[in-house]
């Protein structure tokens, strides 16, 4: 018993020393995974810290950029938000942001052109109004109440919606690709797909619609669903008079012909032209802008920055006005043509007397903001100034409630002591407080003592100081009104529109949709396969035939005429007379003649006939107008283009002239220098013996034959790029940038002639269309 008793407390001892040991081992690791998931804490927070108000920012909508204003043109801010007081219109103009809630309208004989990112684009048609539902990453919905636009998509992420909402029926525009959504006379609903794939979401089903293919939704009767052809002249038409209006000084005339543009329907896609789409995410909108109006260079610390061409006393934030916008507060506006993404996005550094924005990184998720500047209030002065904020400085985003209280998208609080521009000459603009409501140039700034502005604490949000806050309240008075027929806003506030899905409500839309009208499809409907008369191959049967040949005549005849060529134009108009009388006697024909295929009527389909013939007389007589008011706006293009032209050859002319004076001058000089150095070095004849001279021969000096001015070849258009594929399509000529030499000291405000591009504007505005645009 004692033997096992020992045995037992030994065998106990051995355990406990066992077990401490095992502890002792496991400690150390336990300590060190300790530690560590304390240090992974600590980054996560400290990343979290960073990246917090970034996330949080991307929860507010962004916004569209205004790109090109052509005649009167409206636009009404928060619609929802006028607790029942009549909508208000200011004037639209470039670079003027538009968000969630907000209504453009352009009146008779006028247009816009809007960009929701650097990829996706439309273009408002006359008597047309659109609405923003919503706008982020990832969804990108509108209402069309009233006219037509033509939606130029260029890049879809997966899973993005980008939808166009209209009284009868939404449309999802799936595929990048151009389409055309309108609203005719009587009230129905339009669908035309140029190129890509959208699907059609109603009360009565949903549906696809392909390429060159049109759907007709019948007011009257919301079952009535036509899917038909379209009609190779009337895309003809509608392309050359959209890519006219985007691109007036790079397009070619090349799209007239339908079948060219389904052949190469990127030739003019700006992500495959401009090297700016390396440095800069391409849901920025005015991207396109910069390759035009300024230059990329390697900054150290910064990475590859955009400099403007502009002198050496230029300064941001100088060349625009101030409004106040909600939901976002003080919107800086510039009158730059590319004055949008640089002000709205990144920040500004000043190195080597020299003024750089350095944009964002490419693979970040940028957030719009209004203006990222600190205000410098002068209290005693009764002046305002404000300065760039530049990389580094912190920025506090931020929305405001309709009685203007602020809500910040972060918890941390941020106190500004100081700016890094701030101490940057000439870098703050400061403005009299009356001249804060109008339009800002340097004729209206003064001049701050550096000491003054050393003892000013600046600050973030302008609507915290009374004096800011009361001066930008007088800035919304200060815009310009536009009218709109009061029974056109009445008829746009009481439409219904219909969407596939309810837009996000933001924070402070929190009615949105019932504020606008709008009403999403139930699930169980759209579900449902839209039903609809298939008359494609009617439609076909019923075209004019156009012979190829001609087709390809015509497109050439444009080019040529487009260049100066009076006698293509001729020949051009010639054959457009004899197809828009061939159309015609087609369009006569289709009214009368029924589809080949169709069963005999019976008694009660007899009496419809009459209204059903009427209503597709009144379609032809839709498409036959916009055909000629498009071939209207071509000659008028065309006609531009060729004053152009011949004012250049008259300039080479006229330098020619020039040149062969000047150097008739030099070859007289050079010729009686040598007449008098010739005599100076001939000896005298001997006086012994004169002897007659002989009369020398008079030498008739031919002037030089004047250089006659050689005719200004066309551009040759740039090399063709072919996307890899339909969604977020790469560069076809992803060149690595190189650095670019320093700006000189007195630069031209403008874009000087480049090398690369194919055709400098000679209006001063980018190659394609908006304060611009663009490409």
């Amino acid at each position: 018993m004692a033997f096992a008793s020992l045995r037992c407390s030994n065998m106990d001892i051995k355990g406990r020393v066992a077990a401490l040991m095992n502890k002792l081992k496991v400690w150390p690791h336990l300590t060190v995974i300790a530690l560590l998931g304390a240090l992974l804490g600590g980054v996560a927070v400290a990343l979290w810290n960073k990246h917090e108000t970034t996330a949080q920012a991307q929860a507010l909508p962004s916004a569209a950029r205004i790109e090109r204003v052509d005649g009167a043109v409206g636009l009404a801010r928060s619609l929802d938000n006028n607790n029942g007081a009549a909508t208000q219109w200011i004037a639209a103009t470039p670079n003027v942001p538009i968000t969630v809630g907000d209504r453009i309208y352009a009146r008779d004989n006028s247009r816009a052109s809007l960009a929701f990112t650097g990829r996706n684009f439309a273009r408002l048609n006359p008597r047309s109004s659109l609405d923003v539902l919503s706008l982020s990453n990832r969804r990108t919905q509108l209402a069309l109440r009233d006219g037509s636009a033509v939606f130029d998509v260029g890049a879809l992420a997966p899973g993005e919606l980008f939808e166009v909402g209209t009284p009868l029926c939404a449309v999802d525009l799936n595929q990048p690709g151009l389409y055309e959504v309108g609203i005719n006379d009587n009230g129905n609903t339009v669908v035309s797909v140029l190129s890509g794939l959208a699907q059609v979401v109603g009360l009565g089903g949903s549906g696809q619609i392909g390429k060159g293919e049109v759907l007709t939704l019948v007011r009257q009767t919301a079952a009535d669903v036509v899917l038909s052809r379209l009609a190779p002249n009337y895309a003809g038409n509608l392309l050359n008079d959209y890519y006219s209006y985007q691109y007036p000084n790079l397009y070619d005339g090349r799209y007239s012909n339908y079948d060219a543009y389904l052949n190469d329907p990127y030739y003019y896609d700006p992500y495959n032209r401009y090297v700016s789409y390396q440095y800069v995410p391409d849901i920025i909108p005015g991207v396109e802008d910069l390759d035009y109006y300024g230059d990329w260079q390697d900054v150290s610390g910064y990475g590859y920055c955009w400099h403007p061409r502009v002198d050496t006393a230029w300064v941001p934030y100088q060349q625009g006005y101030w409004t106040t916008d909600e939901p976002y507060g003080l919107t800086w506006v510039s009158t730059e043509p590319w004055g949008y993404a640089p002000y709205h996005y990144g920040r500004w550094a000043y190195l080597s007397n020299q003024w750089f924005w350095v944009p964002d990184s490419i693979n970040t998720q940028p957030a719009y903001a209004p203006a990222l500047v600190a205000f410098v209030p002068l209290t005693q002065a009764n002046e305002i100034g404000w300065v760039p904020l530049a990389p580094g400085d912190p920025y506090a985003p931020r929305y405001y409630s309709a009685d203007w209280q602020p809500h910040y998208l972060t918890q941390t609080q941020i106190v500004q002591q100081q700016v890094v521009n701030l101490s940057v000459p000439g870098a703050v603009t400061v403005v009299p407080t009356q001249d804060f409501n109008r339009v800002i140039d340097r004729r209206v700034v003064t001049r701050v003592e550096p000491q003054t502005l050393a003892n000013v604490r600046p600050v973030l949000d302008p609507l915290a100081v009374d004096q800011l806050r009361q001066a930008a309240m007088q800035t919304v008075a200060a815009r310009r009104r536009i009218d709109v027929p009061p029974e056109i806003a009445r008829r746009l506030d009481n439409t219904r529109v219909i969407t596939s899905t309810a837009p996000v409500a933001p924070p402070f839309r929190r009615d949105l949709a019932q504020a606008l009208r709008v009403e999403a499809v139930p699930d169980k409907q759209r579900a449902q396969k839209l039903q609809f008369r298939d008359e494609r191959q009617a439609t076909v049967a019923q075209q004019p035939v156009v012979d190829q040949a001609r087709a390809q005549q015509m497109a050439a005849l444009a080019a040529q005429a487009a260049r100066g060529d009076h006698s293509a134009r001729h020949q051009l108009e010639q054959l457009q007379r004899q197809q828009q009388q061939a159309e015609r006697n087609a369009a006569r024909q289709q009214v009368l003649v029924q589809p080949n295929n169709a069963a005999p009527p019976a008694a009660n389909e007899r009496a419809q006939q009459p209204a059903a013939q009427r209503a597709q007389g009144e379609q032809v007589g839709q498409t036959l107008r916009a055909q000629r008011q498009a071939e209207r706006q071509q000659m008028s293009a065309a006609q531009q283009q060729q004053r152009a032209a011949m004012q250049q050859q008259i300039e080479a002319h006229r330098e020619a002239n020039r040149a062969a004076a000047i150097q008739a001058r030099q070859a007289a000089v050079q010729r009686a220098q040598q007449e008098r150095r010739h005599v100076q070095q001939t000896p005298a004849p001997p006086a012994a013996r004169p002897q007659a001279q002989p009369q020398p021969r008079p030498q008739v000096v031919r002037p030089p034959v004047s250089a006659q001015p050689r005719p200004v070849p066309p551009p040759a258009p740039p090399q063709r790029a072919q996307p890899q594929r339909e969604e977020r399509r790469p560069p076809a000529q992803m060149r690595p940038p190189q650095a670019q030499p320093q700006p000189q000291v007195e630069r031209r405000q403008g874009p000087p002639p480049q090398a690369a591009k194919p055709q400098p504007p000679p209006s001063g505005r980018p190659p394609g269309g908006g304060g611009k645009k663009h490409p």
